[in-house]
């Protein structure tokens, strides 16, 4: 006889005999409230040709497998990976330790090792990154203590400019319908807290905007991931559910924070939605199957998922949900760079190679095309030959460094700023003694000489990049909290120090000496460095 399946959620229902019984749904009294979420328009397109180009000419002097079954994670950890925080010690005291680390990119590894701790993350991104959910559950409610909580979510309601479908979404799921009830304007606790107690679900978008923690969280984690870091946060009422079962276009990591949350993860349904380039829309329960994995999450635990798992959440009827999502790699695919790289490839291609410039045969439209698809006729072999044979030609006209440099635009365009640390900021422009004090200006005479000890304030925050006519250092340095508010951060490089600027960039994490840059003499030496310095490109060993 086959053995009868008990999900989590069953397991944890017939385990919790001492909790009162299920309290009825709350009815949504939102009719007078309801108005849909505009949604938010497409990407602009990325005009990459006229840029690409001339960058390039100046350059040349099967689908995964998935997993059918969950493999059940222990703690007999193959790798031993260093990892600090998390046993009861609050995140402010474990971030203020991350900063006194010398490398950004080791302050990025050590964190993303305590977001996923035990898991070693070598193994995670080797077995399970873009492949498989997995699941952490540490029976410590206090893990994540200090990351996010509803108290700071009230708070960011009362003190901040909270906008209805900009910066929080009220949504609610019944009867295998999915509504946002979003009114205009200011998102206000009066009304938002009325929504909540009706049986909504509160999200909140970008709470980096308003939370410092999650800001430098972010602003770190990016630095690991190579790509946008960006977060939700997601506050459900006891016995509810806020959205309807999809998939995303991103690796999300569910971090609960308070309260338990039930989740269910299905397979991708097909091939085609495995690591998908878009979101889906809003499945119904008869559309996904059977979940490959069910649990309730509780306060500290961890769920993992790649884009393309289908997912949905609700809550128990004995307490709230409060997660975070933190997710990341949205369009960081092989096929988004070779989006910039092919147009721009061909039109090179075509400007320097008359085979790319030959016409077609005269007559190809009678053999051609989905009408003669059918035809067993021999010229449209040798059509398709010719087609092959310059598709692997357009290889060799590929500026590829070039497309890297317009994807690393567009990603540092998506960074955070870097949350300075109390030691970055009394080195840096932005922690100047400079002032006005006394009725003068005070400490104003301080000047970098051939002497003083420099470097990039991060490791990933600056980058030089040509558009083949100058040189530009983009950077992240001024970018605001909210996403894309201001334009992409950049300023012209001169010629004679390009040198000097990549010596400062690959001498990262080692301060180096003004007088030790690459240029012609020392005042041009101290020149860029008082340049960089007062863009925020840089900080001193010592404060000035």
């Amino acid at each position: 006889m086959e053995r009868k399946h008990m999900s989590a959620f069953a397991l944890y229902q017939s385990i919790s005999t001492d909790q009162p019984p299920p309290a009825k749904k709350a009815s949504l009294q939102v009719a007078e409230k309801k108005k849909k979420k505009k949604e938010n328009g497409a990407s602009k397109p990325n005009t990459v040709k006229a840029q690409l180009k001339p960058a390039r000419k100046k350059i040349r002097k099967k689908p995964l497998k998935r997993e059918e079954h969950m493999k059940e994670f222990t703690d007999n950890q193959e790798e031993e990976e260093e990892c600090a925080g998390g046993d009861g010690e609050d995140i402010e005291t474990f971030l203020a330790d991350l900063a006194k680390v010398n490398n950004s990119r080791e302050r990025a590894s050590k964190l993303f090792q305590w977001l996923i701790n035990p898991i070693p993350a070598k193994s995670f991104f080797r077995e399970t990154w873009e492949k498989k959910p997995i699941l952490v559950q540490r029976n410590n409610p206090d893990y994540y203590k200090g990351l996010f909580s509803t108290a700071e979510f009230d708070r960011i309601l009362r003190q901040e400019d909270v906008q209805y479908g900009v910066n929080l979404d009220v949504t609610s799921y019944t009867n295998g319908k999915r509504e946002t009830h979003n009114p205009p304007g200011r998102a206000l606790p009066f009304t938002v807290w009325d929504f909540y107690e009706a049986g909504c679900s509160l999200r909140m978008l970008n709470p980096q905007a308003f939370s410092s923690t999650v800001w430098n969280v972010l602003s770190i984690l990016q630095e690991q991931f190579g790509s946008m870091a960006g977060a939700n946060v997601y506050l459900t009422p006891p016995g509810t559910q806020g959205f309807a079962p999809h998939y995303d276009d991103i690796e999300a990591f569910v971090v609960q924070l308070e309260g338990k949350k039930h989740w269910r993860v299905y397979n991708p349904r097909t091939e085609d939605e495995v690591l998908p380039g878009l979101s889906s829309p809003n499945f119904n329960q008869a559309e996904i199957g059977k979940p490959i994995l069910e649990v309730v999450l509780e306060a500290g635990d961890l769920l993992y998922f790649p884009r393309g798992f289908i997912h949905q959440g609700d809550c128990l009827p004995d307490a709230h949900s409060l997660h975070i999502t933190i997710s990341s790699f949205q369009k960081n695919s092989w096929g988004d760079l070779l989006q910039k790289v092919v147009p721009a490839a061909l039109e090179i291609a075509m400007e320097e190679d008359v085979e790319f410039r030959q016409g077609l045969p005269l007559d190809y439209l009678t053999y051609m095309g989905v009408q003669n698809s059918d035809k067993d006729d021999p010229r449209r072999a040798k059509f398709f030959s010719r087609v092959e044979s310059l598709m692997k030609k357009l290889t060799n006209y590929a500026p590829v460094d070039a497309a890297v440099d317009q994807k690393s635009r567009d990603y540092l365009h998506d960074c955070l700023p870097p949350l300075l640390s109390p030691e970055e900021l009394a080195s840096s422009v932005k922690g100047a003694r400079t002032r006005w004090e006394c009725g003068q200006v005070m400490d104003v005479g301080a000047h970098i000489t051939t002497q003083t000890r420099v470097r990039v304030l991060r490791a990933g925050c600056a980058r030089l990049c040509s558009d083949g006519e100058a040189v530009h250092l983009y950077h992240t340095i001024d970018n605001s909290r909210t996403y894309h508010k201001e334009e992409p951060k950049s300023f012209e490089i001169k010629a004679e120090h390009t040198d000097a600027v990549e010596f400062l960039i690959h001498s990262y994490p080692k301060f180096v000496t003004v007088g030790s840059f690459p240029c012609d003499s020392a005042e041009d030496r101290i020149t860029l460095a008082e340049l960089l310095f007062e863009r925020g490109i840089i900080h001193t060993a010592e404060p000035l």
